[in-house]
């Protein structure tokens, strides 16, 4: 039998792209593209970061042994001792603080959990992973210890009252509160990038809206109060 002819409209060509496939690799190069052109706007955005910072490290880093030395023992008066000092030598024209010392809420990131208001800490011990974060993270101990352990180490760090520890943006440990401990918190960099990990357990784990709800409200709060003087 002779084989059934087929038009030239009906022919199928072994060699026609795959119309998904070809739109898939158009949207991979248009993101490799965007990528290209962002990264050398964010590494000269990035260059300039220094002009915004308004904190010292080195003298929060002598703050907060001073508060250790004058109140041994005692989060609280640490905690006030630390307010007077940075509204004394903070004026409001240059960073809005918040003065709040009533305003402390859960945090919940990387599996730790604590209680955050520029000093973070708890009663209780706690422990997780930092996070990969955006920023420089100083953490000066007021009170209890530190310990963290980085990958390929083979013993930990131990951080004590007076000390600092110091975690390089784009750098990740574990870390752990063995008992109490309480710490004067700063982060230097690109501060609205973290707010995924500082959220994400919300959603994975604790549930906890009421929590999301004040950590949103209160953080919209103090970024816009700190936009109206011209802070970034």
């Amino acid at each position: 039998m002779a084989a059934p002819s087929t038009s030239p409209d009906q022919t199928v060509r072994e060699d026609t792209p795959i119309p998904h496939l070809t739109r898939a690799m158009w949207r991979v190069g248009a993101v490799a593209l965007l990528c290209i052109l962002v990264y050398p706007i964010f590494k000269f955005v990035d260059s300039l970061r220094d002009r915004f910072y308004v904190f010292d490290p080195p003298l929060l880093h002598d703050l907060a042994r001073s508060a250790v030395a004058a109140h041994p023992g005692n989060t609280s008066d640490m905690v006030d001792f630390i307010l007077a000092n940075l509204t004394a030598t903070y004026p409001g024209h240059t960073v809005a603080l918040n003065t709040n010392r009533s305003e402390f809420f859960f945090n919940v990131a990387g599996g730790a959990m604590g209680v955050y208001l520029f000093i973070f800490g708890t009663p209780l011990g706690t422990e997780g992973h930092t996070g990969i974060l955006t920023a420089d993270d100083y953490f000066h101990i007021l009170e209890g210890e530190q310990w963290a352990f980085a990958p390929g180490s083979l013993g930990r760090e131990i951080y004590r009252p007076g000390d600092v520890h110091l975690l390089p943006r784009g750098t990740a440990k574990q870390y752990k509160m063995p008992d109490g401990c309480f710490a004067l918190e700063y982060a230097r960099g690109w501060i609205p990038l973290m707010v995924p990990f500082g959220i994400a357990d919300t959603f994975s784990s604790t549930l906890d809206v009421p929590t999301l709800w004040t950590t949103a409200r209160v953080t919209v709060r103090e970024m816009v109060r700190n936009l109206r003087i011209g802070k970034i």
